[in-house]
């Protein structure tokens, strides 16, 4: 099994790049977030690989962390999730953003990358609770009923995901639905 590659970046097509490791050229399927984050060409690059065969071809994924090649393996476990739709999903999210919405189970972001539906979506949500995000240190859910309301509320009025989780930490704990909405759309106009 390959693990990992190191050598010089030769060509960049995305979402492909090829690595020569001593003449060997190798070409590799990265997500979006590991390909925007390559060196120039002719740079020296490493990469976490992990190795797909199948009966029809033997294929390298690679991925810039151990976290995003982590989240891939966990995503291509999923009964009718396979390596191109986990490549789809890690580049449409972060791997901190995957785990954000497994915690906060939202289904509108999932819904929103490419090859994946409503029922995609649940059964990620559904089979991925509890395995990612948990050891990479993700800001809590929101502490109460009442403040994931109020995320999903500021969410709706159009405000981002990051907005909407920035105000929520300026608010008590026990606040309200309509207090806490008042508050945060105070504090996301200044």
């Amino acid at each position: 099994m390959i693990g990992r590659l190191q050598g010089q970046l030769a060509a960049k097509n995305p979402p492909q790049v090829l690595i020569d490791c001593h003449g060997v050229g190798y070409d590799v399927d990265v997500p979006m977030s590991t390909f925007y984050n390559l060196p120039a060409l002719g740079e020296a690059v490493t990469l976490l690989t992990h190795f797909v065969v199948r009966e029809d071809a033997q294929i390298l994924y690679g991925f810039a962390t151990a976290a995003e090649r982590d989240a891939f393996r966990q995503l291509i476990r999923i009964s009718g999730v396979g390596p191109r739709m986990a490549l789809s999903v890690l580049s449409a999210l972060s791997v901190g953003e995957l785990a954000q919405v497994i915690t906060t189970q939202e289904v509108g972001r999932l819904v929103k990358v490419p090859g994946i539906g409503k029922k995609t979506a649940e059964r990620l949500l559904l089979e991925l609770k509890g395995k990612l995000g948990a050891d990479i240190g993700l800001p809590a859910s929101p502490a109460t009923d009442a403040h994931a309301d109020i995320q999903q509320a500021l969410v709706a009025l159009g405000y981002s995901d990051k907005e909407a989780a920035l105000a929520l930490k300026a608010l008590p704990p026990d606040v309200g639905v309509s207090e806490g909405i008042k508050r945060a759309l105070k504090a996301l106009a200044k």
